[in-house]
């Protein structure tokens, strides 16, 4: 059977003399040259130089999608290689080595010992008392009453130099500060070593008006050479206590000055001891003022000393002249009803105006100084003798 319809496909069809191209028996010219098929053809001889003609190439589908991605593969390899060829062309930025910083190890210092300072005892004021004077009490009597100075009630409730004041009426009364402990007396050994510094010394006992800076000025030394040989932290000191005064060290005693000394009117002197309103008891025999000297007086000037006492009944004034910047007040001034009186005193500088030396008559030649107070409380034992 197969052989048959070959046969009849061979039978009905035929070559193109010129390209040999298999056409169908009944066509008159080839499809493919053109060539007339009419039996006057010359077949075409092979000829060794190609035609001019692109020859057909047939290809199928699958070869087609293989010869495509082959392309596309080709043209990726060609990509990577431009890329990885100018990646290789460019010079790598060099790499600077970076010095390594080494950590210097921190000394850590040892904490050495301080020592711990002892804080120094701080004085807490205590609030004034509320007291109602009584009948015939005077500033002076409740000062004694509660220990305290007549110049410290009369500042604390605004009272004039006299301090009068009446029954009923309500007075501040400041307590009295707490005194500070007792300083710790020097070593023997530290004595001994003072004593190897300065054996000129002399001992005195504080009285209830002497301050550091009044013994200093009497014997002619300076407070801190009184501080360090007695050990003193502060410049408070207490009556009755004991202190050893120095005299190696004296100060020099002022020499003539080339400024002219000032002459008459005088100022007022400078008033030193005791105290505005500084207390004395029965006990004390005398008080001593003390004032600054206000320049190298003339042979007939003197300095004029006038005391009074505010609380007496009767007038009780006394007047002095002295040369030295003290007077000692004795004790024929003292009251003598056992109750303590307030005293006023001032220093002005005065001139003798004749040439009596018994009876002797000043003026005044300078300005007179400001007034200072101070009690005395009396014995109740009427002087042998007057002022």
């Amino acid at each position: 059977m197969k052989k048959i319809q070959t046969e009849k496909i061979s039978r009905g069809s035929q070559n193109c003399p010129v390209c040999g191209t298999r056409i169908s028996e009944t066509a008159t010219r080839c499809l493919v040259c053109g060539t007339a098929l009419d039996g006057t053809a010359t077949p075409r001889k092979e000829s060794s130089i190609d035609s001019k003609r692109i020859p057909e190439v047939k290809m199928g589908l699958g070869t087609l999608i293989g010869l495509g991605a082959l392309i596309l593969a080709l043209i990726g390899v060609v990509i990577f290689l431009v890329i990885n060829q100018n990646r290789a062309g460019t010079p790598a930025a060099p790499l600077i080595d970076e010095p390594t910083q080494t950590s210097t190890p921190t000394m850590t210092l040892t904490p050495t010992n301080t020592p711990t300072l002892q804080p120094e005892p701080t004085w807490t004021p205590l609030p004034d008392l509320d007291y109602v004077v009584k009948a015939n009490e005077t500033c002076l009597d409740i000062a004694a009453q509660f220990r305290v100075s007549v110049q410290s009630i009369i500042l604390a409730n605004n009272l004039g130099t006299d301090c009068m004041i009446s029954e009923g009426r309500t007075l501040k009364v400041p307590q009295p500060t707490l005194t500070p402990s007792p300083v710790p007396t020097a070593t023997p050994e530290a004595i001994e070593i003072a004593a190897d510094i300065c054996t000129n010394t002399v001992s005195i006992v504080v009285s209830s008006s002497d301050t550091l800076q009044g013994i200093a000025l009497n014997y002619n030394v300076s407070m801190k050479d009184i501080q360090d040989f007695n050990n003193l932290s502060g410049t408070t000191i207490r009556q009755g206590q004991t202190l050893i005064v120095p005299l190696c060290d004296r100060l020099p005693t002022p020499g003539p000055t080339l400024t002219p000394t000032p002459l008459p009117p005088y100022p007022a002197p400078n008033l030193l001891l005791p105290r505005s309103g500084a207390a004395f008891s029965a006990t004390d025999e005398s008080v001593t003022l003390q004032w600054a000297a206000v320049a190298a007086l003339r042979a007939n000037e003197v300095y004029r000393v006038k005391i009074q006492d505010l609380t007496s009944i009767e007038e009780k004034i006394l007047v002095a002249y002295v040369t030295d910047t003290k007077y000692i007040l004795p004790a024929t001034f003292r009251p003598t009803d056992g109750n303590p009186h307030i005293i006023q005193w001032s220093v002005t500088v005065a001139r003798q105006i004749n040439q009596d030396t018994n009876n002797p008559i000043y003026e005044e030649a300078g300005a007179t100084s400001a007034f200072r107070v101070f009690s005395w409380i009396g014995t109740g034992v009427q002087p042998t003798t007057s002022p």
